[in-house]
């Protein structure tokens, strides 16, 4: 995994609206080009020389390559309409990071079974979501398919049959509280969280879509 990390120093006369912006529009956008898993934005906690604020975002992504198609294909524009709002308002350099190794503390008791079918069974995807790759079981998920119709052509989606014979195998996650809305946040608005039963008899969640 690699964190492509942005370091801004902005003005002060420019700072309120420069951060509501990086907050409402610019880490959307970089975000939606789908080449990231997370982003942590941070203030550096320095009195400049040179005034202003300085501010650091860290966007993670899962390999080398797909930092490179970004380059290519998204940053030009995203960097245009940077300079086009704040010109000479601003100074920003990036950094490349290479993940060498992770380590974790023993996070807060978990109370919630999490019934996954997609990306969230991916390592690279539970790191950006949740600092830590996750443990789970294999369970069921009767009377449901995976439906034909995607989240915008890409990301499935369950569909209830109410057929015996129907049924999605999958994984179980154990999350706490605030793990879980965590998962909320990465599945977006395309997705609501339902409580379903599992062949195995446990309640747990699932994430289906707002068709």
């Amino acid at each position: 995994m690699y964190i492509y990390n942005v370091t801004t120093n902005i003005e002060e006369t420019a700072h309120d609206s420069w951060l509501q912006w990086m907050k409402e529009t610019h880490i959307p956008q970089v975000l939606s080009t789908g080449k990231f898993l997370s982003a942590k934005f941070t203030k550096v906690l320095v009195e400049e020389d040179m005034g202003g604020y300085t501010y650091s975002v860290q966007y993670t992504v899962p390999d080398k390559a797909t930092l490179d198609r970004y380059y290519e294909e998204d940053a030009p524009a995203l960097i245009e309409s940077i300079q086009k709002k704040f010109a000479g308002q601003l100074v920003s350099f990036k950094t490349e990071l290479e993940v060498v190794d992770e380590y974790f503390v023993q996070r807060a008791t978990a109370t919630h079974f999490l019934f996954t079918y997609g990306t969230l069974q991916e390592r690279e995807v539970q790191l950006g979501v949740f600092a830590r790759p996750l443990n789970g079981f294999e369970d069921e998920l009767p009377s449901y398919i995976i439906s034909d119709q995607k989240i915008a052509d890409l990301y499935p989606t369950l569909q209830h049959t109410g057929e015996a014979e129907d049924s999605i195998k999958g994984q179980v996650y154990t999350l706490s509280h605030q793990e879980l809305q965590k998962a909320d946040v990465y599945e977006g608005e395309a997705y609501e969280r339902i409580e379903i039963q599992l062949a195995s008899g446990k309640k747990a969640w699932a994430y289906i879509a707002k068709f």
